[in-house]
């Protein structure tokens, strides 16, 4: 084989077969096999003409504002890592609508009304959008731009074809630009409501961003959980009546007769001996201490015969059938066990 055979230039490719985003938005390395110079783009670029520079290197190619989809991926083009010469970053003939943006995705409010959120902002409206990229790349925060920097990216959703951040961490990027108390809590609030995500997720990445430390943001987060926790307990009661299982009693405290209190249960079933427990626990600080402390209690109820069924919401959210059915396989197991000891049932 000849190594000194020397390599055909690129040939240039025409822009018609491009998306009708993708004809519009276009990084300098872009046109440049499209067969525009640097040149004939600062030409097309002056006063009057007909394209404009919307960030460092990515242009626009139309006068007049941009659309929130041209905005959405200008600021990925300009974030997203360079890719190796010969690679192309634009979509093919047989996916055109679904671009490769290396190490960059959309983050923040705007990732939150790309997830379907009501309580945020249009995406014309913001003034800048978010763009999470890993903390060792070089980029400022320029034009309509704002870089967010994360030392692991977590893995992209896609929404309306571009890359975006995971509700949660979407979250915690959005409120750490907030400080509207109410802001943060209609967010929160939405993410729970919406089913977009669980508590625990949330609280875990606003604990990652260092966010904890601020009093809004805790007014936020313990009204997060309480609603957390109501929702979790209407899906356990929907649990017992949509699958047919005989009713326990709810929200009861157990106690040894004449002695200790055993710790407090979401459901129990006297005759079976079964109980259910929600693990509603926030990864905060004392998470350890709070889950050993559940450990504990259930050891001591299981030493007395009693089953205890552990349940996150996530679960009761994601496969409430599939919970049902532990619940009830406990239930019919009890026939096989041993008499459990006799404890006193109160009201909690």
């Amino acid at each position: 084989m000849n190594h000194n055979t020397p390599v055909p230039p690129l040939t240039p490719r025409p822009l018609r077969h491009l998306s009708e985003v993708h004809r519009r938005v276009m990084t300098v390395a872009q046109l440049r096999v499209h067969g525009v110079s640097s040149a004939e783009t600062n030409e097309q670029c002056r006063p009057g003409g007909p394209w404009q520079q919307i960030l460092p290197g990515v242009f626009l190619l139309h006068p007049g504002p941009p659309t929130s989809e041209e905005r959405l991926h200008a600021v990925l083009m300009y974030a997203a890592k360079e890719r190796p010469a010969g690679v192309p970053s634009q979509p093919s003939a047989e996916e055109p609508h679904r671009p490769v943006y290396a190490e960059a995705m959309i983050t923040g409010l705007a990732a939150l009304t790309l997830h379907g959120f009501s309580s945020t902002p249009p995406l014309l409206s913001l003034d800048r959008i978010d763009v999470l990229v890993p903390r060792l790349r070089r980029l400022r925060t320029t034009g309509c731009a704002r870089i967010v920097r994360t030392s692991a990216l977590p893995a992209p959703q896609q929404a309306t074809g571009v890359p975006v951040a995971p509700v949660p961490r979407a979250l915690a990027d959005a409120v750490a630009e907030l400080t509207d108390a109410g802001a943060v809590r209609r967010l929160l609030t939405e993410a729970v409501r919406g089913g977009h995500c669980e508590p625990a997720s949330v609280v875990r990445e606003l604990s990652n961003a260092k966010l904890l430390g601020r009093p809004h943001v805790v007014d936020a987060v313990d009204s997060l959980l309480a609603e957390g926790r109501a929702i979790a307990e209407d899906r356990l009661y929907r649990m017992v009546q949509e699958h047919g299982l005989p009713d326990p009693v709810w929200n009861v405290d157990l106690r040894l007769p004449g002695g200790p209190h055993l710790g407090g249960l979401d459901a129990y079933w006297p005759e079976q001996a079964v109980a259910v427990e929600l693990d509603t626990r926030a990864p905060r600080q004392d998470e350890d201490a709070l889950w050993s402390e559940y450990a504990r209690k259930r050891e001591h109820l299981e030493r007395l015969g009693i089953t205890v069924v552990h349940i996150t919401p996530k679960k009761l959210r994601d496969s409430l059938e599939q919970q049902a059915a532990v619940v009830r396989t406990a239930l019919m197991a009890s026939g096989d066990r041993d008499p459990a000891a006799y404890v006193v049932v109160l009201p909690r």
